[in-house]
């Protein structure tokens, strides 16, 4: 893998980044570009998509390096990656070391320093566009990086039991651990029966890359959605996936993944620059990428 040549000046512009894969879509180049631009600063954010650029996994620390060294004040970090990346930074910040997943690295004074922003990005969603859903059970799918904020927020948020599903078993085991740990035994369960977990939860959150674009399809059978059930989804590209669509169509109050989005985005924006983002701008930025004719350079 060769390292893009940019020959850029620190003091010019901040130069930052999302690793991950299949995230051309993104939208956080926007978000990201658009703040630093109404706050006169030159932000350049750069897409490392390992499946465009044909990279192994293995080439993950060679990019965090790369990155580094030409300047980056530091890079977000998307699925498969949120957590095959701790073994490679110097620090944690305590909410990332506490959920064990990392969505945003600084790269200031030399340090690697993992955060999770994602945790604050859905815990600020979820109480806005959902401020008086029941809360006494919940189920969770996806115990991965995203899983592990996400059920963080929502243990956070109120939620009494919290019932966690996963293609990998012991995955959930280990965030069940954790939870435990943290928020007493009784608040967070591995399932082995999704249908009738389903049946005795008030609400269902998608934390898997199942719906997005590259992914499509229901993260469970349709069958198991009820009307009394809040439904959300962290997937925000496409907005509404076959999960939220079904939901809707069964008369659920439904929550899409781009308050997540942007909201973590906001806590990665200060991250990069130490400037304060305006939120209601970065909004503002976001619903005019989905719905405006927005042409965004890979």
């Amino acid at each position: 893998m060769t390292s893009p040549d940019l020959h850029l000046e620190p003091s010019q512009r901040v130069l930052t980044g999302l690793i991950g894969r299949d995230i051309l879509a993104s939208r956080s180049p926007w978000l990201h570009e658009k703040e630093a631009d109404a706050q006169g600063l030159r932000l350049l954010y750069t897409l490392l998509d390992f499946s465009a650029r044909g990279w192994k996994d293995t080439a993950l620390p060679e990019v965090l390096d790369s990155a580094q060294h030409l300047g980056f004040a530091g890079v977000n970090v998307t699925f498969p990656f949120k957590q095959a990346i701790l073994p490679y930074l110097d620090a944690l910040s305590p909410g990332a070391q506490r959920i064990g997943a990392v969505n945003t690295v600084s790269f200031a004074d030399g340090k690697r320093t993992g955060f999770n922003t994602d945790v604050t990005g859905f815990s600020e969603s979820f109480t806005q566009s959902l401020p008086d859903a029941a809360l006494t059970c919940a189920v969770q799918l996806g115990a991965g990086g995203a899983g592990s904020a996400t059920a963080q927020a929502l243990l956070e948020s109120g939620v009494q039991r919290l019932i966690i599903f996963d293609s990998e078993p012991q995955k959930c085991l280990a965030l069940v651990k954790k939870l435990k740990a943290e928020f007493g035994t009784s608040r967070a369960a591995a399932g082995d029966d999704l249908a009738r977990a389903a049946s005795i939860a008030d609400g269902i959150l998608n934390a898997t890359p199942v719906g997005m674009t590259k992914l499509p399809g229901l993260p469970l059978p349709a069958a198991l959605i009820e009307p009394r059930h809040w439904v959300a989804d962290i997937v925000y590209f496409p907005l509404e996936t076959e999960l939220l669509r079904e939901a809707k169509h069964r008369g659920c109050r439904t929550l899409n993944g781009s308050g997540m989005a942007i909201h973590q985005a906001a806590g990665a924006f200060e991250i990069f620059t130490g400037l304060r983002p305006d939120r209601e701008r970065m909004q503002k930025s976001f619903v005019d990428f989905v719905s405006g004719p927005v042409v965004q350079a890979a």
